[in-house]
């Protein structure tokens, strides 16, 4: 599993908290004008900017927009594997509507839900009143979880954006219920995009998140980050920490791929994800890109590949760096994880590799996950 601030912090999600559930985000940086006018201006979400009143309502209007569809979410989790004894999970979530599905859906973290029973997931909404989902659809390995509310159609929702464009240094509010403390905001800034590097755990291997320095502490998983439109841009799920609190690094999950993952779970049940059949170093250091007679780190770097899969049968061999697939250069290890897993299973892509300081081209076909997970034994 790929770690998170090589040799800095420890990962944390933010759903487990014995005080409850929440998600708080990011925000706020005013700049000033010149000393002689004093003036405080801060960038509007188009062009230009507003005065700092203007902006204070802007987040009062995007609170009342989206506080009503921000919800606690509570699981009782039997005991087993790690746990000695049962256990309160608290986490939160936000309502919205799909299309195509009745009732109205919670949407929250997969590790917040977990091997709770559905008679154990309690759902307290803004109006304090209480719900049982009556049904869950869950991808471990993205960490998204979707959980059905029946009798609550006139129940506000919030709407969802497009993460695609969002923007670092862009302000954006987060909404949950950290501690326990529930309906709460905060705000901060969007501090960089598409991290990858972050350990969460065994099950999860989909990791593209918006990092955001905002107060995320314990108890916040699945509560939603918020653009000044009061769209939903992402899905709060960790956060970087020595001290199991905010030390202002913290992520969430893109609401594209949210919704890319929604769309499955829906209409299949389960996400298909394609695999090459290859283990990928967990770092890859300006020092191993030199040694390897590279002039930039970047690629995702070969450990093992393993017999009998795809990357076996496109001659693909330990040491080798995947440059790019197809027409997409490939970043770091992650994004080549990302962009197989994206692929569906028989299409052929062309691999740029990297071996014995001098590209090559290989062909590969994708493999079917579903069917590929539990043959992995490396090639001789």
């Amino acid at each position: 599993m790929v770690k998170m601030l090589k040799r800095a912090a420890l990962i944390l999600f933010v759903g487990a908290c014995a005080f409850g559930g929440g998600m708080a985000a990011v925000l706020l940086g005013p700049r000033l004008t010149s000393a002689a006018s004093a003036q405080v201006v801060v960038p509007g979400p188009g062009s230009g900017s507003v005065d700092l009143p203007r902006t204070s309502d802007r987040f009062e209007a995007v609170a009342r927009k989206v506080m009503p569809a921000v919800v606690a979410v509570e699981a009782k989790k039997p005991a087993g594997g790690k746990r000695t004894k049962a256990e309160e999970e608290s986490g939160s979530g936000v309502l919205i509507k799909a299309e195509g599905q009745r009732g109205v859906l919670v949407l929250t973290n997969n590790h917040v839900i977990a091997e709770a029973a559905l008679k154990d997931i309690t759902i307290s909404l803004a109006d304090d009143r209480i719900a049982k989902p009556a049904q869950v659809w869950a991808d471990p390995e993205s960490d998204v979880a979707l959980l059905r509310l029946e009798g609550l159609d006139g129940a506000a929702t919030a709407p969802l954006g497009d993460s695609d464009g969002v923007r670092v240094g862009q302000w954006v509010l987060a909404f949950g219920s950290p501690f326990g403390l529930n309906q709460s905001m905060t705000h901060g800034i969007i501090s960089a995009r598409e991290r990858g590097q972050v350990g969460l755990g065994s099950t999860i291997r989909i990791k593209d998140f918006l990092q955001t320095d905002a107060a995320i502490n314990p108890g916040s998983s699945g509560g939603p980050l918020v653009n000044l439109d009061g769209e939903v841009i992402g899905l709060n799920t960790a956060i970087a920490s020595h001290s199991n609190s905010s030390s202002g690094v913290a992520f969430s999950i893109p609401i594209n791929l949210v919704k890319r993952v929604m769309k499955q779970l829906l209409e299949k049940g389960s996400v298909a994800r394609g695999y090459l059949g290859m283990q990928l170093a967990e770092s890859f250091e300006a020092v191993d890109a030199l040694r390897l007679g590279l002039d930039r780190v970047q690629g995702a770097l070969v450990e093992t590949v393993f017999a009998d899969t795809p990357a076996s049968a496109a001659g693909l061999k330990p040491k080798d760096v995947v440059l790019q697939v197809d027409e997409t250069t490939i970043r770091n290890e992650n994004h080549l994880i990302n962009l197989i897993t994206a692929t569906p299973a028989g299409q052929k892509v062309r691999l740029q590799v990297w071996r014995d300081k001098r590209t090559m081209a290989l062909d590969a076909v994708v493999g079917d996950w579903s069917k590929g997970q539990g043959r992995f034994r490396p090639a001789q």
